[in-house]
């Protein structure tokens, strides 16, 4: 995962004009690493976000809750915090996808269950529609991202509001990520 900074030299961390230099077209952008270990807030987030925009560069923006505050009730309003971030600061949504990670299941074998991750997404959906505008509720992708693989794919891919996968670990597994791509690939052909 290629992160961008714009005021360090942090590492795994690069600057735009690199990730732009090597024909990178893409930054994500939130991931719970960023935000739990390296301290990255909302804002700043928000931030390096237009920045990315104002360069060129598309942006996948994380947003996702931790165990506790799914356990809580919070699961909601965190994600909504993370998305205000996003909605605060930046010039289009032309240029952006949500990928929402519960923090829970980013590397546990825990994967949110097909209902759990489509109800996210719903109110999400929603979110963008109540706060951004109709237009970019109903064209802004929502892909899930969160020990996606092989065996769990399918179930999530038939979710009406789940159009795409963020992967992590599967991705390094050849055949695994064919399949994962092929669950995507038969629902935009079903459609």
């Amino acid at each position: 995962i290629v992160f961008c900074l714009l005021y360090d030299s942090s590492d795994s961390s690069c600057s735009v004009e690199q990730l732009k230099d090597i024909g990178c077209k893409w930054v994500i952008l939130g991931h719970s690493e960023r935000r739990h270990v390296i301290g990255e807030d909302d804002q700043f987030i928000g931030k390096k976000a237009a920045f990315a925009l104002n360069e060129g560069l598309g942006v996948i923006a994380c947003i996702g809750e931790l165990l506790e505050e799914r356990e809580a009730g919070k699961t909601f309003d965190v994600c909504f915090q993370q998305l205000k971030a996003f909605a605060d600061v930046v010039p289009s949504w032309d240029n952006i996808v949500i990928a929402y990670e519960p923090v829970w299941a980013i590397g546990t074998g825990k994967v949110a269950t097909p209902q759990q991750a489509q109800e996210v997404h719903v109110a999400v959906r929603d979110w963008l529609e109540k706060n951004v505008s109709e237009e970019v509720a109903s064209k802004t992708r929502i892909i899930y991202g969160g020990s996606v693989n092989g065996s769990n794919c399918g179930e999530l891919a038939k979710e009406e509001d789940i159009d795409g996968f963020l992967v992590g670990g599967a991705s390094l597994k050849g055949p695994e990520f064919a399949t994962i791509v092929n669950s995507v690939t038969t629902k935009k052909v079903a459609a």
